[in-house]
């Protein structure tokens, strides 16, 4: 077993080097998508494929990022050396978990010893495909929606291969950016490489190889435990879709989750067979989405390295939502059915565990709008300041306005300012919205109105959920957050029309108008805190009507302070409206 404190020492400096990469390509990418929405992920596997850290970037990315490392070596196996740098995202045949996000792995070479990768998953501003922006929601099958890379040797021995370069390069509708992104992401490898060898040549390479051992191990034993102090048996969750893109349809993902002694069985037998549309979800992706849930609703002091899921079996039946087969679409998988995934094991964890429970998020759903930007190039605008509202926890409301769920607020929300300099967009509103959050002891997150004009004839992509059916639930008493609505104006004067939840279009200069949705509240509102509510009130995201009748806090004549007194009759008088019989029919 090695030394304790050196095992500690050594986990923290191979999370250094995933930061120190994420520091590298934040500061050098060329794409707003990187340098300020931070849409990529940076981890390091060990040479037999593990990931053993993920301390930069967006769980969704990372957790499945072995399943990449482990198709490059299948693909390529002792054919590499030091120098060489690879490309891969393809979901059917790279370990990928959706096209746009490309992994750039360089194998790190001590003694001439395979002993790491180090990683950069990355979400590239376009890779071709039937609609700009990677988001092509009219796609139909894996081919409408960009370019598929197998794992492929993209620098050889140092030496870039220009052939294939350009191939990479041609296939993007920004290839400004394309260029620019893949020499930080081979850049960010290559400085994490060298902290990598630093690190090993420091510690010794045979007592490196044990620090590795120990800290997979270290992670196994820790989910373990905590799997262990919740009661044998089977937990059940479901969430789903409203539609499969086309045509309105009740879609299921459904997770039975066995807790037997220290080891937990996520079984996702009777969802739904795989769709026409592009919410389909890769193997990867579907076992990133299960350990962010897990890594979530567990102590977040537990390591998420791929031995802390060694006692989790993952069961995902071929052909369904969450294991498509070829050729389906799954450009939207790492959102949705990403989210959905974890909702429903939260769901199901919180019947094992309700003091850990955790509401539902909100869900994006906010459009892509692609034109010429100020410098006449192509350019996406992503409407971020569209995206709702997260779900409550016990002790915690959740966040007001939050990226997609499956980032956990580690993709940032540029500023509107950011965005009116770099594409024709101009933000006139983004504020909370009131009344929209789930009720709760802890409120769920208000999400927002968005208002912005696109100024220019732009193609829209629409990918949007929770239009219909209320998903950001409520958990232990609380609410669920209202849906979202979407809203677009034409410039010219033609009426205005609810935006599609999905498909591609053509508009011209148009105002989009976003309530995006709140996220779920924990706990009983009548137990919420007054003077919480009041500051709610007071902060126009709780309205004064809502607070008397869901919180039961009465306020003042002023508005300004509680009326105690009032407060206690009201929450008494609604109290006692649950438990009265319903009155007898005439």
């Amino acid at each position: 077993m090695p030394d304790p404190i050196a095992l500690a020492l050594f986990q923290n400096r191979l999370d250094y080097i995933a930061r120190q990469m994420g520091w590298v390509m934040i500061r050098t990418a060329r794409s707003p998508i990187f340098n300020q929405a931070h849409d990529f992920s940076c981890f390091v596997a060990d040479g037999a494929g593990n990931l053993v850290s993920q301390a930069d970037g967006i769980p969704i990315h990372t957790g499945g990022g072995g399943f990449a490392v482990r198709a490059l070596l299948d693909a390529f196996g002792d054919d590499m050396a030091d120098g060489d740098v690879f490309v891969l995202n393809d979901p059917y045949v790279a370990g990928g978990n959706h096209l746009p996000d490309w992994v750039i792995a360089r194998p790190v070479f001590v003694e001439s010893e395979l002993v790491a990768f180090t990683c950069n998953r990355a979400h590239q501003s376009d890779i071709g495909g039937g609609a700009a922006g990677t988001y092509n929601s009219a796609a139909t099958e894996i081919w409408h929606e960009g370019l598929r890379l197998p794992p492929l040797r993209v620098v050889d021995a140092g030496e870039t291969r220009e052939d294939v370069w350009q191939l990479l390069v041609l296939n993007s509708r920004t290839p400004h950016f394309m260029d620019g992104d893949l020499r930080a992401m081979c850049g960010s490898t290559e400085i994490g490489r060298g902290l990598v060898v630093e690190t090993l040549e420091r510690f010794g390479l045979r007592e490196g190889r044990e620090y590795v051992s120990g800290i997979l191990d270290h992670g196994d034993r820790l989910l373990r435990e905590a799997v262990a102090e919740l009661a044998d048996g089977v937990y059940e969750g479901e969430s789903g879709f409203d539609d499969d893109c086309f045509d309105d349809m009740d879609l299921k993902i459904l997770v039975a989750v066995t807790v037997d002694g220290d080891e937990m069985t996520i079984d996702f037998t009777g969802t739904d067979g795989q769709i026409r549309g592009f919410k389909n979800s890769s193997l990867a992706n579907t076992h990133s989405s299960v350990y962010s849930a897990l890594s979530t609703f567990f102590d977040t002091s537990i390591p998420r390295n791929e031995g802390t899921f060694r006692g989790v079996t993952v069961i995902a039946p071929p052909g369904t939502l969450v294991n498509a087969r070829p050729p389906a679409p799954m450009t939207m998988c790492t959102l949705f059915p990403a989210q959905q995934i974890m909702h429903a094991i939260w769901r199901a964890l919180s019947e094992a565990d309700p003091d850990r429970a955790c509401a539902g998020w909100g869900m994006c759903a906010f459009p892509l709008s692609s034109a010429a930007g100020h410098d006449g190039r192509m350019s996406t605008a992503y409407h971020w300041g569209g995206s709702p509202g997260g779900g409550a926890v016990p002790g915690r409301d959740g966040f007001a306005q939050v990226s997609a769920m499956s980032a956990f607020g580690a993709l940032i929300i540029p500023n509107a300012e950011m965005s009116e300099q770099l594409f024709p967009v101009r933000v006139w509103r983004q504020e909370l919205r009131r009344d929209a959050a789930g009720a709760g002891e802890y409120r769920g997150g208000p999400g927002v109105h968005y208002v912005a004009d696109v100024l220019a004839p732009s193609e829209f992509s629409f990918r949007g959920e929770c239009f219909a059916s209320p998903r950001a639930y409520g958990v232990n008493g609380g609410e669920a957050g209202k849906v979202n609505s979407l809203r677009l104006v034409p410039e010219d004067g033609e009426p205005a029309f609810a935006g599609p939840r999905y498909g591609v279009r053509e508009l011209g200069p148009v105002r989009v108008e976003l309530a995006s949705g709140g996220g779920g509240g924990c706990g009983d509102p009548l137990d919420r805190d007054p003077d919480r509510v009041l500051r709610d009130v007071r902060d126009e995201v709780v309205g004064a009507e809502a607070a008397r009748e869901t919180y039961g806090v009465v306020l003042d004549a002023s508005g300004a302070r509680v009326d105690v007194a009032r407060t206690a009759s009201r929450r008494r008088s609604l109290r006692e409206a649950r438990t009265s019989p319903p009155p007898k029919p005439a």
